[in-house]
């Protein structure tokens, strides 16, 4: 990542914007997969492709955009409402912080929000977009889609369950994850590459993001049995 961050303007008497910011330029290599996993074809169409329809039709999204690897020809021929920025990195979190550089330089203000969702995570819908949204526009963080941890929770030695750990307080972490821009570089910057989403990030700098209860369809398709599950639920949902 660069060394430093955009220094935030004054406060703009404009209303904030919201924008998507989707990272697309993971390799996929657990999913067993020839080609990046987001690219495989899911219920008819490539996987990334079900994601983008779900953050179309949200009307109050000032702009969508993918962050790919340099060379990614995927999107030349696709006729898309939304922008590609050939600006992805090797970790996620250095792909996300070039594409909040790429969105102030397509005119996003530093104040605005970003929803970072994951490509792989093809069965977000839009009322649980906007459900975010709804709860966290006016909140002084930002927040994420989470869901609240049913399984009983282990903690392993030597590939032994040595312990059971109390899972009341425990959530899964899922996205869209809606942070400002400046406030998200910032964070990036300062918790470094090793972070695997942006509320850790957030929770480096000493901010408590707020948990939104998502989904359990919104996991993120990751081994090669989750194409199948993803498949079925998209189909479900055309049959609906």
């Amino acid at each position: 990542m660069p060394p430093s961050a955009h220094t935030a303007p004054e406060p703009s008497s404009e209303p904030d914007r919201l924008w998507a910011l989707i990272p697309c330029a993971g390799t996929g290599s657990r999913a067993g997969s020839d080609g990046p996993k987001q690219y495989q074809p899911v219920a008819g169409k490539p996987m990334v492709l079900h994601t983008l329809a779900a953050f179309a039709g949200v009307p109050r999204l000032s702009g969508i955009l993918v962050v790919v690897s340099h060379g990614d020809t995927f999107f030349e021929n696709q006729n898309a409402l939304f922008l590609v920025a050939a600006c992805g990195g090797s970790t996620r979190a250095a792909s996300v912080f070039n594409g909040l550089s790429a969105l102030v330089e397509r005119g996003a203000a530093f104040t605005d929000w970003v929803l970072v969702h994951d490509a792989a995570r093809c069965l977000i819908t839009p009322e649980q977009i906007n459900a975010l949204m709804d709860a966290c526009q006016n909140d002084a963080v930002g927040g994420l889609l989470a869901l609240k941890l049913a399984d009983t929770l282990k903690r392993e030695t030597g590939g032994r369950a040595a312990q059971t750990v109390d899972r009341s307080d425990k959530w899964l972490a899922q996205t869209p994850q809606m942070f400002r821009i400046a406030e998200l570089q910032q964070a990036l910057l300062a918790a470094g590459d090793a972070v695997t989403d942006e509320a850790s990030a957030l929770e480096f700098v000493g901010r408590a993001p707020l948990l939104v209860e998502g989904s359990a369809q919104n996991f993120k398709v990751t081994y090669p049995q989750d194409f199948a599950m993803a498949a079925a639920v998209l189909q479900a949902r055309l049959a609906s």
